[in-house]
């Protein structure tokens, strides 16, 4: 299954663009968050990493809306 992760930093920001994408790329299933790139806890992350299962796909617009720094990403690997 193709799942896919958006995120934006702030209220008044929209995902617009990035579930544009996740569509297109034919995601089945779309965790969003709002929350900035420092904080810890972003709950939808954690559900989407839960939701994975052997054969899935995660598919995101730009990695930068995966994690914070290149430390952060290669822990959620």
């Amino acid at each position: 299954m193709d799942i896919g992760y958006a995120r934006v930093s702030t209220g008044d920001q929209h995902p617009d663009l990035q579930l544009a994408a996740l569509k297109a790329a034919e995601c089945v299933r779309v965790f969003t968050d709002t929350a900035t790139g420092a904080h810890v806890r972003r709950p939808e992350l954690t559900r989407c990493l839960k939701a994975l299962r052997e054969g899935d796909t995660l598919t995101v617009w730009k990695l930068d809306r995966l994690g914070r720094s290149l430390r952060d990403l290669i822990g959620i690997l």
